[in-house]
């Protein structure tokens, strides 16, 4: 329980490095994404989950 506390810990914080640094960028990066077809955001997120498994089994392999 203690490392998905972490692991949750350091993914809100990689997640607000964005919004703290440049918060009207993201804006125009979620007004643009709003123009994006479901297909390809559902790709994207499958690309991320994806790579985030394979990350996880290299580094605990």
């Amino acid at each position: 329980m203690e490392m998905l506390l972490t692991v949750l810990g350091v993914v809100l914080i990689l997640e607000g490095i964005p919004w703290f640094l440049s918060p009207s960028a993201i804006k125009r990066v979620y007004a643009q994404m709003l123009l994006l077809p479901e297909r390809h955001l559902r790709l994207f997120g499958l690309s991320a989950m994806l790579g985030g498994l394979l990350l996880v089994y290299l580094v605990r392999g």
